[in-house]
């Protein structure tokens, strides 16, 4: 039975986290991620979860405890944001590597510098290809539902990855929202046990974990983790499709809005989806045929999918809250490019920068991309490569 709740994004991951308890959890206090171990070590102290909380000295400490109760054998997780992510830069790579199935809640921040505490991917998108999982919410039953879901993506045996769970700081993680919870027993019956076959306490098989590897191995572990990637799209799928069958509430690789007839769309990540959806519906009243594509799973990415999924629409804003210095646009951007070409899709694309260090985007902001895409691709107007959204004039007053 559904349990109606009002709740911060931060609340809902801290709930979904007692409902699961977890062994282990490290965690070293970050803005705006600080709620999620502060309200778990609550549960902790009220005798609501027997949760092991290790409160460490820095965020690379968290990681490295984290990933030592994983391989020891325990269900584990942590918590962080912006430079924290950045400060275990090296123990991501390690734990990915080590093939490790434990989870980390990610509330996006700017990473500096300068120095910024407002919402963009810039720190999740940063640590793209270090061989984690990476699952990004709208809104915070997102957020919720797809840390109940995090485990069994990721401790599956044809899997075993971490995972990280991303919603956008501040506008999900502090913002309260009306949302269903699960039932304790259901969570629990859906999550299950970790039931690990190698771990370092195990003393019936002795073993080390992340051993120096020599170049006649290293590529080796390489491609064994990108075999696991490859396998964790089905995983993802078929965890979903179990999700919906207790909750009613389907995911996938991504959301299709208003995409059955679009002849322009926008491919956006996170809590800005909602805010185009609103776009959508104002400019599908004027009878203009636009859609959105909200991406869900940006690691393993669903190349094939999302080209198939735009391959009948004439262009395509693709919006990134982050930026690659490339010159050629964001990461999202730059996969999905490449992932039309693969497939052969020959559409119009512009590459957009949008809400970078907490920066507006509102419906307006959304509905003139739709429009400059329109432009763009009927009358053959000419843009940059990529469009920074709602940039300061240099001669505006500061």
């Amino acid at each position: 039975m559904a349990i109606k709740e009002r709740l911060s994004g931060n609340e809902a991951v801290a709930y979904a986290i007692k409902q699961i308890n977890p062994d282990v959890m490290a965690a070293f206090p970050i803005t705006p991620s600080t709620e999620i171990p502060q309200l778990v070590a609550n549960y902790i102290a009220n005798g609501k979860m027997d949760t092991e909380f290790i409160p460490v000295e820095s965020e690379h400490s968290s990681m490295s405890a984290t990933m030592g109760a994983s391989a020891a054998g325990a269900r584990a997780l942590t918590a962080t944001s912006s430079c924290g992510l950045a400060y275990m830069w090296e123990v991501l790579y390690v734990a990915a590597c080590d093939r490790l199935p434990l989870a980390m809640a990610v509330v996006n921040r700017a990473l500096t510098g300068p120095i910024n505490i407002n919402a963009d991917h810039s720190d999740s998108m940063g640590a793209r290809d270090a061989g984690w999982l990476q699952i990004y919410s709208e809104n915070n039953q997102e957020a919720y539902d797809n840390f109940v879901m995090a485990y069994r993506i990721s401790e599956h045996k044809d899997v075993m990855l971490p995972i990280m769970i991303c919603q956008d700081g501040f506008i999900t993680s502090h913002a309260l929202a009306n949302i269903e919870l699960l039932d304790d027993a259901v969570v629990k019956n859906f999550v299950g046990e970790f039931e690990p076959d190698n771990f370092l306490l195990n003393k019936d098989m002795p073993m080390s974990v992340g051993p120096y590897a020599v170049s006649n191995y290293y590529m080796e572990s390489h491609k064994a983790q990108e075999q696991a990637m490859e396998n964790a799209k089905q995983v993802i799928l078929d965890v979903a499709r179990e999700f919906e069958a207790i909750s009613g509430r389907k995911y996938g690789f991504f959301e299709e809005y208003r995409m059955e007839d679009a002849e322009y769309a926008m491919v956006i990540m996170g809590s800005a989806a909602g805010t185009t959806k609103d776009a959508v519906d104002e400019l599908r009243e004027q009878g203009i045929k636009v859609g959105m594509i909200k991406l869900r799973v940006f690691r393993p990415f669903p190349a094939d999918e999302i080209a198939a999924a735009l391959k009948n629409v004439k262009g395509a804003a693709l919006m990134d809250r982050s930026i690659s210095f490339s010159t050629q646009g964001g990461p999202m951007a730059s996969e999905i490019c490449a992932a039309l070409y693969r497939n052969d899709v020959r559409i119009k694309t512009v590459s957009y920068v949008y809400g970078l260090g907490g920066r507006d985007y509102t419906v307006d902001t959304a509905k003139s991309i739709y429009e400059e895409l329109i432009d763009v691709v009927d009358n053959n107007k000419t843009v940059e490569n990529f469009r920074y959204v709602g940039l300061r004039d240099a001669n505006e007053e500061k």
